[in-house]
């Protein structure tokens, strides 16, 4: 499913614009190392509100030691994203999105829309997977957490305060393309479970975020498997096949001399299939750092 914690915690571009604010986290850190190579793997939250101290102790002082830093993803600026999100997610022509539901689907989404504090056609030309993943940013926005405090926000301008480099494994087309190609049932039936999710969404969100601030990674990966298995096709597109990729490019960058602070989605270091037990597959250990 794509609910408000799927996007939260995986690599899911977050359309549109929780946790205490004020309090401490300590999330979980994990290191690959070699005798001259050494990889940090840190798990982020895409959207955070302000006030949360977690960029200390072990992970500012790993990323201190890193040369430069790899993103999930560097964001293009507001008209490229746009443009991309006009071109792979609004329908040009053809019937509208509620047209293509049945009327008590399409009845769902204009009440979904409203209670959101949107109008009930806001999404009309939308496909299926955009409205989905609209809907998944807004309770975020209405209980105040924004990327612009999220961790990959907060990673970005430090590297560029201390001169470090910052990439993408993935791009922003990428990522929007693993909702794109889906089926059009999968769309379908991702945009009719986001909807479902949405009452819940502020109790999901605290229970990640408590787990997430304080390192509970087993907590957090039976938050993550839950919420995608009832989805596999999905879970297959946006997790398990990203976790692979990953993993076959951090084996190929210990063959390279040097310390890097990789920071991907923290639903990538949790659950079933994450990037720390592909990695072991590869023959690398992964220890987690004790901070």
């Amino acid at each position: 499913m794509l609910r408000p914690l799927a996007a939260l915690l995986l690599a899911i571009p977050v359309l549109g614009g929780c946790g205490a604010s004020g309090t401490d986290a300590d999330p979980g850190l994990w290191v690959v190392k070699d005798a001259d190579t050494t990889i940090y793997l840190f798990g982020t939250v895409h959207m955070l509100k302000p006030g949360l101290s977690w960029f200390d102790e072990g992970v500012k002082d790993a990323f201190d030691k890193s040369d430069a830093v790899m993103l999930e993803v560097v964001m293009p600026d507001a008209s490229e994203m746009n443009a991309l999100v006009a071109e792979l997610g609004v329908a040009q022509s053809g019937p509208t999105l509620p047209e293509q539901l049945t009327a008590e689907e399409a009845e769902r989404l204009r009440a979904a829309l409203t209670g959101l504090g949107m109008p009930a056609d806001a999404l009309d030309q939308s496909e299926p997977w955009l409205a989905a993943t609209m809907l998944a940013s807004l309770p975020l926005q209405k209980l105040g957490y924004d990327s612009k405090h999220g961790a990959e926000a907060v990673l970005t301008e430090a590297a560029r305060k201390a001169g470090k480099p910052v990439a993408g494994l993935e791009t922003a087309r990428e990522q929007l393309g693993y909702f794109d190609t889906l089926p059009l049932p999968a769309q379908k039936a991702l945009l009719a479970q986001t909807i479902k999710g949405l009452p819940d969404a502020g109790k999901m969100l605290e229970q990640a975020l408590a787990a997430w601030k304080a390192g509970d990674a087993d907590k957090l990966a039976a938050l993550i498997n839950d919420d995608v298995a009832a989805s596999p096709e999905l879970a297959e597109a946006l997790l398990y096949k990203r976790n692979q990729r990953w993993a076959d490019w951090i084996a190929r960058r210990m063959e390279q001399p040097g310390t890097l602070f990789v920071a991907v989605g923290a639903g990538h270091l949790a659950g079933n299939g994450d990037v720390q037990s592909e990695l072991a597959k590869r023959g690398l250990k992964v220890e987690r750092v004790a901070y």
